[in-house]
């Protein structure tokens, strides 16, 4: 029914940006909160940022807040998580994700992307 597709990632040295991009099909992302979830090896997936149907709000985890910035643009039916100041343990599969209802728990989150890595060395 729904299909997100991920991609952005990259190899980087710490300091740098890089935006990914998360696009769907199927529904169109107004529709549902949208949400950037990381998966490191050897560790649990943690949320990342979440954007509100409109765009108008958004979350970060502490980690992350005031480096990332989450972004919706419906005329492409994309989301973005412009990623600044990337530090080695930003590193990990970055995944999008859309729920029903606003929340940071991943198992709230009921259509999930391939994930893109995203490398950060020091």
């Amino acid at each position: 029914q729904v299909q997100l597709v991920e991609s952005g990632g990259g190899l980087l040295q710490a300091g740098g940006s890089l935006r990914l991009s998360c696009a769907a099909s199927g529904r169109t992302f107004s529709m549902y909160v949208t949400a950037w979830f990381r998966q490191a090896p050897g560790k649990e997936r943690e949320f990342v940022a979440a954007i509100s149907r409109s765009g108008g709000r958004s979350q970060y985890a502490d980690s992350v807040k005031g480096r990332f910035t989450i972004s919706r643009d419906s005329t492409k039916d994309t989301v973005y998580l412009q990623m600044d100041s990337l530090k080695p343990e930003d590193t990990a599969v970055y995944y999008c994700a859309i729920s029903n209802v606003w929340t940071v728990l991943d198992n709230s989150y009921r259509y999930w992307g391939q994930g893109t890595q995203v490398t950060v060395s020091a």
